[in-house]
């Protein structure tokens, strides 16, 4: 029913910056909470981003505050995740997933997930 799909990853040095994308299908994305987590590799998925249904609420993860930032377009049906001054830490996969109510920084909130795309920092 609804289908979500990252893109923009890729390799880039440490210090500079990425723009992912998620283009969302479904008629209830207006409405619907929307999330970026990441996984590095031997370890748990985890919260980087969140932003309300109407984009006027946004939350991080305190490691990315300042570097990272998370907006929609709701006439368009897209979140985007901006990341600047990247850094190695941030190597993992990327994924982009709906709320289904608030958003909270638990993965057992979200009901729906795009793929993953690959986020790669070197040093």
């Amino acid at each position: 029913q609804v289908q979500l799909v990252e893109s923009g990853g890729g390799l880039v040095q440490a210090g500079g910056s990425l723009r992912l994308s998620c283009a969302a299908s479904g008629r209830r994305f207006s409405s619907t909470d929307m999330g970026w987590f990441r996984q590095a590799p031997g370890k748990e998925r985890e919260f980087v981003a969140a932003i309300s249904w109407s984009g006027r609420t946004t939350d991080y993860l305190d490691s990315v505050k300042g570097r990272f930032t998370i907006s929609r377009d709701n006439a368009k049906n897209t979140v985007v995740l901006q990341m600047n001054s990247l850094k190695p830490g941030d190597t993992a996969v990327y994924y982009c997933a709906a709320a289904k109510g608030v958003a909270t920084h638990s993965v057992r909130n979200y009901d729906y997930w795009g793929q993953g795309t690959q986020v790669t920092v070197s040093s």
